[in-house]
Formats: structure tokens, sequence, C-alpha cells
């Protein structure tokens, strides 16, 4: 199935965080805000998924939380910097689902299990995971969508074992070939 020109207020994005809104850190985590800095052109391309999709939804595993590096309350208050931004651009999200859990942990709902998107489809019933798109940098986001029955795209140059439906080279891309 293609997305490219059937997306209306029917569908729903889900995106990564790291590594697709702002910039990742290299085996490390982004534990306060002043180590947050947003890709080129993403807070432009909020404005335009406002516009297209009925929900936006922010999904990330935040292991640093479960290795004692940051707390909740750091998550919290990155979270309030990168939505300010967006909101203050014309943009939005719905909602931010994390994982902080380690990967150890035997209980634990990470990407790529699915669970983050349950609890999403669960808190907006008019979610349909069939007209969803996930997009992400990893493996591990390309599997979660996949496990939901999304739509998925790659962006970056990272090479995942199970295969996108799309690649593109940024967020910001995706955008411009939504307007």
């Amino acid at each position: 199935m293609d997305w490219r020109g059937k997306i209306d207020k029917t569908w729903t994005l889900f995106l990564d965080r790291d590594g697709v809104i702002n910039v990742r850190l290299i085996d490390d985590y982004v534990k306060n805000i002043n180590e947050f800095k947003f890709l080129p052109g993403v807070l432009e391309a909020f404005k335009i998924f406002a516009e297209k999709f009925g929900r936006i939804i922010i999904i990330t595993n935040q292991q640093g939380v479960g290795k004692g590096l940051m707390t909740l309350q750091d998550v919290d208050a990155v979270h309030d910097f990168m939505l300010k931004a967006i909101e203050s651009q014309k943009g939005r999200v719905d909602k931010i689902y994390i994982c902080p859990q380690l990967k150890s942990d035997p209980n634990n709902f990470r990407k790529p299990s699915p669970k983050m998107a349950y609890m999403a489809q669960h808190d907006f019933p008019d979610i349909d995971l069939e007209k969803s798109i996930m997009i992400g940098d990893s493996n591990s986001d390309i599997e979660f969508g996949r496990n939901a029955g999304m739509y998925t795209i790659l962006i970056g140059d990272e090479p995942v074992k199970t295969g996108p439906h799309d690649k593109l080279k940024s967020l910001s891309e995706f955008a411009k070939i939504l307007k």
C-alpha cells in the first residue's frame, strides 16, 4: 500500500523522537533541554502534519531512565520544551508515549513491541493502525510499525534488518511530499 496522495484526517502519524525529530546523541541520551536540538526543517514539518493528520503520536524508548542517567521528570522537561516549540510553529502532538524500562526488564513495552501503539489506540479509539504511518530511524522503529500493522518509513541511512515500506532522508522531506 502506498501512502502518497491518501493521507487525510482519518490517518495517524507515529514518530520516533531521537534521530527523527531531534539530533540523536551517539552512545548517550538527551537528558535535558540543553542537549535537545531539533533537526533541520522539523518544526516547519509539524505544521504540515497538523494540517494533514488526524492524530500525531510520538513513541520513544528512553532506557536512560532505567539506567539511572535521568529521571522521568527530566524526560518530561525535554518533552515540554519540545512541545512548546512545536506548538509555537502551529504544529501539534496529541500524546507522547515513552518506555523508560531497560531492555532486560521482562515486562518492558519497548519498541519493537507494538504495546505503545495499542496504548495510543486505547486512548484514541479513532486510531486505525492500518491507516497509520510509523517514521523512525532504527530497526526497532520499523519492526514496531510492522508489528502494529502500520506503513513504515525509515529516515536516514542506518541499515535495518526488517525492510521499511519506504525510505526518506528526513522528516522534512516527508512533509514536503505531503504538501
